[in-house]
Parts: structure tokens; C-alpha cells; sequence
């Protein structure tokens, strides 16, 4: 029987430096912490072009996996790194833009994801991580806080209790959600026609979360949170606001 030949898929350079890492990386070899070799070492190695390997090294850089530091010293070069919020975040905020995905697609993920954290965060946030929950809603609580204050408290504390549900993917996905909207939320809320009476509204609801989650009461807590989403943030969907 005659051999069935399938044409190669070619692969360009810095792509081919991109699968040497990873298969370190697979394999063990690379571990977060590691530094990859100057430059000028690695890139005969891997028998290609500095140019080719720096493009293969800010792909890296730019999917959170890799922190590159310009210069000389001992912080210089490369480094292997776990960074996958900020990574993650960026990509769904692009994609959101670009219209991958729908706002009604990103509030129900909204939804479902810290369902899942505040109810895991009532059984296993410890009690430090609460103690600092408390902290941003009385910052969102300050007389006067704007929009963009009261808007980045609101983030670091829906991130908090992701964190503190103790499971690392749902906190690094419910970040990466909340980020991809978070500038289309400021938006909303500097149109909102009373600020004041809706931030005070919003923090109601944080209070009420927060407290159910230092009693243990999960259910609850993801209840309120889906009523939470799906009720101020949730009119964005009907609004005239676009990304």
C-alpha cells in the first residue's frame, strides 16, 4: 500500500522558539523562578536570530509567563514567571472589544463564576483576607468618593473574595472576567444620574455580602451576589453603552 504523504506545517522561527520553552516547561526543566540565558548565549543554541528569540520571548512576556528586565545585573535577562491575571484580563478585554464576546456573554460568566467564589469563600476565606474585604468597602463608603475610587475598590474587592475562595483558577478567571468589563462599568457609573444614591446602593449590597460570608452563610451569599450582578451591572446589558 503506498505511503500517504500530508504536507509539513511550516512554522515560523520565533514560533519554533516558543515550542523549544514549552517543552522545558512540560518537561520540568523550566520552572517559575528560572532565568532563561542572556541572549546572546541562548539564541546560537537554539541555532536562530536574536531578533527572532526576542520576538518569541515578549510573546511570552505578554501571556504572563515571562518578566524580562533590561540592563546588567543580577536582576537583568529573562525569568520565567506565573502571572496569569493581568495576561488573562488583557486578552478577554481585547476579545470583549473586539466583539468575541457578547456583554450578556460576560455578565452571565460574571455570574457563575463568583456564584462559585462567594460560596466557597464563606466555607475557606481566611480571616485576614475579610479583614482587608472590610477595608475597601469602608473606603467605598468614604463621603465623596468618585467614580474611578469607588470603581477600583469595587474590583479589588470582588478579586479579594475570588482570591480567598481558595481555588487559584476560578480566582484567576473571575478577575479576568470582572477586568474585561471593568472599564465599560466606570463608563456606566460616571453616567449614572445620581451618583452618590448609587454608590451607596452598590455597598449596601457589598456590606450585606461580606457579612454573609463571615457567618458562613454561602448560599446566600451567592444569591446575593448573581442579584448583584444582574441588577445595576446587569442594565448595562439593556443600556446604550458599548465597549
Amino acid at each position: 500500500m503506498p505511503v500517504e504523504w500530508q504536507p509539513v506545517r511550516q512554522s515560523r522561527t520565533h514560533e519554533l522558539v516558543l515550542r523549544s520553552i514549552e517543552e522545558r516547561v512540560f518537561a520540568g526543566e523550566l520552572r517559575a523562578g528560572d532565568r532563561l540565558p542572556p541572549e546572546r548565549e541562548l539564541a546560537p543554541v537554539l541555532g536562530v536570530s536574536r531578533s527572532a528569540l526576542r520576538e518569541a520571548l515578549r510573546v511570552l512576556e505578554t501571556i504572563g509567563v515571562l518578566v524580562a528586565q533590561p540592563g546588567r545585573g543580577p536582576d537583568a535577562g529573562a525569568r520565567i514567571v506565573r502571572n496569569p491575571d493581568d495576561a488573562l484580563g488583557r486578552l478577554l478585554r481585547l476579545h470583549f472589544a473586539l466583539g468575541s464576546y457578547s456583554l450578556q456573554d460576560v455578565l452571565e460568566a460574571r455570574a457563575v463564576l463568583e456564584r462559585s467564589s462567594f460560596e466557597a469563600a464563606a466555607c475557606h476565606a481566611p480571616a485576614e483576607d475579610l479583614d482587608e474585604a472590610a477595608e475597601l468597602v469602608a473606603g467605598m463608603a468614604e463621603p465623596g468618593i468618585g467614580v474611578s475610587g469607588f470603581n477600583d475598590l469595587d474590583t479589588r474587592f470582588h478579586a479579594l473574595v475570588a482570591r480567598s475562595s481558595g481555588n487559584a483558577l476560578t480566582s484567576t478567571l473571575t478577575s479576568a472576567v470582572r477586568e474585561s468589563v471593568r472599564p465599560l462599568i466606570l463608563r456606566a457609573l460616571e453616567a449614572a444620574e445620581d451618583w452618590p444614591a448609587t454608590a451607596r446602593a452598590l455597598n449596601a449590597e457589598h456590606e450585606a455580602l461580606l457579612a454573609l460570608v463571615r457567618e458562613g452563610r454561602g448560599g446566600e451569599a451567592a444569591d446575593l451576589v448573581e442579584r448583584h450582578i444582574r441588577g445595576l451591572h446587569g442594565t448595562l446589558v439593556e443600556g446604550p453603552i458599548t465597549p
